[in-house]
């Protein structure tokens, strides 16, 4: 099978595509002939030497957590799935997974059953995009109907997720975006759009009970401006989480980081939004598995609008 990975850590160049023996099941896997696969930051930062590469023992290393695929053989006591069940998880995070594949092996236990008016290219960007904004707002957030919650960049892969949930469960959302972006995050439901190329939301928003920080460092600190005192602030960007939980801490103000982890659960309520239409994920671009290198470079530049996604 094919496998795009890695040999040495470095920039996407370094991506190559690699004719790899076809894995075999384990005990609770199942074995998948991948569909698509969903491309995040944490991918093309792990395999900079950043990100979760921490977690990779040897190299070579083939990123990718987000699937959906077809199963094809089940590893010994898996009797949850069966052969030609079409599924979509979210699997291993932050330890390898390898779906930048032509088959994956994955635990059965982290995946679900795709729902069939779900296309596989949106089941297969919804896994960590969705799991963070979900764990972010309902888990750590413990949002409630009526709070105020402020998305910073929430056109993004998680930011437009999260603004989408935070209006389903009953929020007053507010959004940060550049200023073509703006009808989009009207569309998807957000009560106020800042425009943080002529705004600083800083000076315009003090009494936000949410705040979903998809960006982190300075602006990040700026915005605990925006936090009332008994407010909380979720940051996503593990790189400089430390230092704005220590900021909000200085201030007396709640900040805490977060850090998606499978669960086939809330990936299948996640699921039965979006095949409802409750939910949408805007994928922005779909390329092949053999261009992943050029899928790494679009999404460093910081300016994707929703999400990428490799078809197999």
């Amino acid at each position: 099978m094919k496998a795009m990975r890695i040999h040495d850590f470095g920039g996407p160049e370094n991506l190559q595509q690699d004719e790899v023996d076809i894995p075999q099941p384990g005990p609770g896997e199942v074995l998948l002939r991948m569909r698509a696969a969903g491309v995040n930051p944490i991918d093309w930062k792990t395999c900079s030497g950043g990100g979760a590469s921490g977690f990779i023992e040897a190299l070579p290393f083939c990123p990718g957590w987000e699937c959906a695929g077809t199963v094809e053989a089940l590893g010994e006591g898996v009797d949850t799935l069966r052969s030609g069940d079409e599924v979509m998880g979210f699997v291993r995070f932050p330890h390898p997974a390898g779906c930048y594949a032509e088959h994956l092996v994955a635990p059965a236990d982290q995946l679900c059953l795709r729902p069939a008016a779900l296309d596989p290219v949106t089941a297969a960007g919804l896994g960590l995009a969705g799991l963070t904004a979900w764990q972010a707002l309902f888990e750590v957030g413990q949002l409630k109907a009526g709070q105020s919650v402020l998305v910073l960049a929430a056109a993004g892969g998680v930011g437009h997720l999260a603004a989408q949930l935070a209006k389903w469960k009953g929020a007053h959302v507010i959004g940060t975006a550049s200023s073509g972006n703006k009808c989009f995050l009207q569309s998807l439901g957000c009560d106020d759009v800042i425009d943080y190329g002529r705004q600083q939301v800083e000076n315009l928003i003090h009494d936000a009970d949410l705040i979903i920080d998809g960006v982190g460092g300075d602006t990040a600190i700026r915005a605990l401006d925006c936090l009332n005192p008994h407010g909380l602030m979720v940051t996503l960007p593990s790189v400089t989480a430390a230092e704005v939980v220590a900021a909000g801490e200085a201030r007396g103000l709640r900040v805490k980081g977060i850090r998606a982890r499978p669960d086939a659960a809330q990936l299948h309520d996640l699921s039965m939004l979006a095949s409802s239409g409750k939910v949408m994920l805007n994928v922005a671009d779909t390329l092949p598995l053999s261009e992943a290198a050029k899928a790494h470079q679009l999404s460093s530049q910081g300016h994707i609008r929703g999400k990428l996604v490799l078809t197999a």
